[in-house]
């Protein structure tokens, strides 16, 4: 079953918007206080190219956490599998997504896994260039085939509200660096990581771009093979295990669906090889995520039977 109409979604947009109020909007980070807690959008994205959307669709939202997936997409393609896995581990974790505790408490001390803040700093490292400029402009291009939209660029206040708020990234940083994950000036790499939070779209580019992924890395438009196969399944993996913070076991069983969260509120989902997913609620729950967006996607789960288990 797949949605048919625009229509179908707003009556979901509209039962799910009364969860806005359950939430709150990131506070800390500056830039993000001031966005609209009773937003909500969404789209649905299908490969022969049909798009149907809801609710405040033309909003933009940055990326945040869901540039987690798109950066991990390429530094495989730049680095290789063997490569980003031997800085970079594969397992859940229970704990925050801005913990230090087990970077501290394994051995060797590696991030656990790429969706975790310590974890999506190491992939960002890996991302080739000669500079933070060039390393970012191929990240945004990246992200401009994927949603088929030459004009996406990023936000530079929020990408400047990050830069000078991250003392938790920057320590992150110099724990990687004193136990050799990371080799590079700290506050390069945080200018590259908080420009590529600070990317924007609207709720259809996500869907688009999880699209992307649902279909094996296969760009629904042209057929082209932006991203192989084999790393989008990984990603799609990293997704499903970690996708969503440390309420992703429990977004398993009630949505079933590879996704990642945002802390601006978006939510990406790949429904494999049936549609992408892209939603946006800017009121988060205590986990990060956008509290309206999963009551949304549970809804939809039901109704399109989109749980892959």
């Amino acid at each position: 079953m797949q949605c048919e109409s625009s229509q179908d979604l707003k009556n979901l947009v509209d039962e799910a918007r009364i969860y806005t109020k359950e939430g709150e909007v990131a506070q800390y980070i500056p830039a993000l206080r001031e966005a609209d807690p009773d937003k909500l959008a969404v789209a649905v994205y299908y490969p022969n190219g049909n798009c149907y959307a809801a609710g405040d669709v033309k909003h933009k939202m940055t990326l945040q956490s869901i540039s987690k997936v798109i950066s991990l997409a390429l530094a495989l393609m730049d680095r290789g599998e063997d490569f980003v896995f031997d800085y970079v581990g594969k397992e859940p974790t229970g704990d925050p997504f801005n913990s230090v505790i087990k970077l501290e408490t394994i051995s060797p001390s590696k991030p656990l896994n790429p969706m975790i803040n310590a974890g999506a700093l190491a992939v960002t490292h890996m991302l080739m260039g000669s500079s933070v400029e060039e390393r970012f402009n191929r990240l945004l291009d990246f992200v401009k085939e994927l949603t088929d939209k030459p004009t996406i660029t990023y936000n530079k206040e929020i990408a400047q509200s990050e830069f000078e708020t991250a003392e938790l990234n920057r320590a992150l940083c110099y724990f990687l660096k004193q136990h050799d994950v990371i080799n590079e000036d700290v506050e390069e790499l945080m200018e590259l990581y908080t420009k590529q939070c600070a990317i924007e779209v609207d709720s259809v580019d996500l869907a688009r771009i999880g699209c992307v992924f649902a279909m094996n890395g296969v760009d629904p438009r042209t057929g082209k093979q932006i991203i192989p196969a084999n790393i989008a399944r990984i990603c799609k993996t990293f997704m499903v295990t970690c996708g969503m913070y440390n309420a992703s076991g429990e977004f398993a069983i009630d949505v079933g669906i590879p996704a990642k969260s945002g802390v601006s509120g978006g939510v990406m989902g790949a429904v494999p090889n049936r549609c992408g997913i892209g939603i946006y609620g800017a009121a988060l729950d205590d986990k990060g995520n956008s509290v309206a967006g999963l009551k949304l996607l549970e809804m939809m789960s039901r109704k399109y039977a989109l749980s892959m288990f």
